[in-house]
C-alpha cells in the first residue's frame, strides 16, 4: 500500500510526516514564550485567532536548539485533536512511498528517542526518518487551554 509523506530537513537530517497530518506551512514568525513548559516548546503564535503551540523539533529530538531565522518555517500539523507548529529548516517535497519499504527504527539510541520514529525509508537515495506524531506529541507539556483553539 502506498502512502504520501511531506519531507523536510532539520539540520542535515531528512524527516517525513504523513501528508494527511499537515495543515499548512507558514513562514517563521517569532513566538511568545509561555511559562513552565519543556525547553523544546518555543512558545505560541496566533494562527487566525487560534493559539498555536510551537515546538522546536530539533530540540525535541535531542539534536540541540534551533536558532530560527528567515529561512525556517513552521509546519502546522494536526496531532490527535490538536494542532501544533513544528520549527523545521526547510520543507522538501511530497514523497509517495511503498508502505512495505518502511523499515522499523533501529532501537539503538538508549535514550528513548527512537520511540519517536515510526520507521525509516529511502526516498531518492536519502534516508528519511518518519516521525510517529502521536508519540512525538506525548508529554509536550503544553497546557490544555493553550493547545486548543481559543
Amino acid at each position: 500500500m502506498t502512502r504520501q509523506l511531506i519531507t523536510f530537513h532539520v539540520g542535515s537530517q531528512c524527516l517525513g510526516v504523513d501528508i494527511m497530518a499537515t495543515r499548512e506551512i507558514r513562514a517563521w514568525s517569532p513566538t511568545t514564550p509561555i511559562p513552565q513548559v519543556p525547553a523544546f516548546v518555543r512558545g505560541i503564535v496566533n494562527l487566525r485567532g487560534m493559539v498555536l503551540p510551537v515546538i522546536d523539533l530539533s530540540a525535541r529530538l535531542g539534536w540541540g536548539d534551533t536558532e530560527p531565522g528567515a529561512r525556517h518555517v513552521i509546519m502546522v500539523l494536526q496531532i490527535g485533536d490538536r494542532q501544533y507548529g513544528l520549527i523545521v529548516d526547510a520543507v522538501n517535497d511530497i514523497a509517495t512511498i511503498d508502505g512495505a519499504a518502511v523499515q522499523p527504527p533501529p532501537g539503538i539510541s538508549g535514550d528513548g528517542q527512537d520511540e519517536l520514529l515510526e520507521g525509516i525509508v529511502s526516498v531518492d537515495g536519502e534516508m528519511v526518518l518518519i516521525l510517529d506524531l502521536e508519540r512525538l506529541a506525548h508529554n509536550f507539556g503544553v497546557p490544555e487551554e493553550v493547545a486548543i483553539a481559543a
